[in-house]
């Protein structure tokens, strides 16, 4: 009985994506023909043909495989249309895990549908989860479909916008099923190397597109460094609990440390250090999902940096092809 309930649920959940998915599919417009319209913008076209550069280098200089992904263009209208949900028990880091045919356990599940989000919000609150409820700027889905480019990723400048692109098509090259973090975490450090080495060819090292890129990622690696440890810092104090612990009292030591960490976020040397302490204050709302989020996509930067030196020779194509090769 529960698993015929569990199968009816996700053959519900199918359909109700994929539904999602056909209606963005179908509405999608080619990006050549919006290149080619004179009712499109010239901000559009650039920010079109660039990530069209973007595409074509990923294929021939990293060894991304080749797709019609992102050959077309959907116009949200403002509206976000995919919201994420991602959830962890609030004294351990443990994440909740959903399992789905092909990908296996996943430690997010994204909704097309908002009342269907909502409800499944409604259960994990019920069940006492830290949550992140977020909307992406894209998503791939592994070839199964042509992943359009999202109007809401032209807001981005060109290395945020070379990231994204690169990082979505590495998911589509290699992707390993029951392994989330290992996916996200390769396709961010790919994303990251790979836009760097664009934004190089294309402007040159000493160009405001590459300056911009390197200024906004280094605080980005220092802000991740800080939370990654931040995590730590409450990993080690949940291993203080003890069964005769009331909740009171462990939640109580965890919003005093939460408290903590979001002030010290202050004292780090942030070029934008009101803007990344504006973001912290979400750690009051999410808890230990927060935290989940930069260890899903952060925590094995250093050891793929230390094999694309040591084994790769920096070389990216040749480190892409050394994760193909394992599959």
């Amino acid at each position: 009985m529960a698993l015929c309930l569990l199968l009816n649920q996700l053959v519900i959940y199918g359909l109700t994506q994929a539904k999602g998915q056909f209606e963005i599919i179908i509405n999608a417009q080619v990006i050549d023909d919006i290149i080619n319209s004179a009712g499109t913008s010239d901000s559009v076209k650039q920010k079109l043909i660039f990530i069209s550069e973007v595409k074509k280098f990923a294929e021939d200089s990293i060894g991304i495989y080749s797709s019609k992904n992102y050959t077309s263009f959907y116009n949200q209208d403002g509206q976000q249309k995919l919201i994420t949900l991602s959830a962890c028990e609030p004294y351990s880091f443990k994440a909740k895990e959903w399992w789905f045919p092909f990908l296996g356990y996943v430690s997010y599940k994204g909704f097309f549908n908002e009342k269907k989000a909502k409800q499944e919000l409604l259960q994990l609150k019920a069940n006492d989860y830290d949550i992140d409820v977020y909307t992406p700027s894209g998503w791939s889905t592994l070839g199964w479909f042509n992943d359009p480019v999202l109007s809401g990723m032209l807001k981005r400048n060109e290395g945020q916008l070379a990231n994204l692109i690169i990082h979505e098509l590495t998911h589509g090259t290699i992707y390993i099923k029951n392994d989330v973090t290992f996916n996200e975490n390769l396709a961010n450090f790919i994303g990251h190397k790979g836009a760097l080495q664009f934004l190089q060819n294309k402007y040159g090292l000493e160009s405001e597109e590459y300056k911009r890129y390197i200024n906004e990622r280094s605080d980005e690696e220092l802000y991740n460094s800080y939370i990654l440890e931040s995590k730590e810092r409450l990993d080690s104090l949940y291993k203080t609990f003890a069964s005769t612990n009331d909740d009171v009292y462990k939640k109580n030591k965890k919003k005093a440390l939460l408290f903590e960490i979001v002030m010290n976020v202050l004292q780090l040397k942030l070029t934008n250090k009101t803007g990344y302490f504006n973001y912290s204050k979400q750690i009051f709302k999410e808890g230990n999902a927060f935290f989940m989020a930069f260890d899903r996509y952060d925590s094995q930067y250093s050891l793929f940096e230390k094999e694309y030196k040591k084994n790769c020779n920096a070389d990216l194509k040749k480190f892409l092809k050394s994760y193909i090769e394992r599959e």
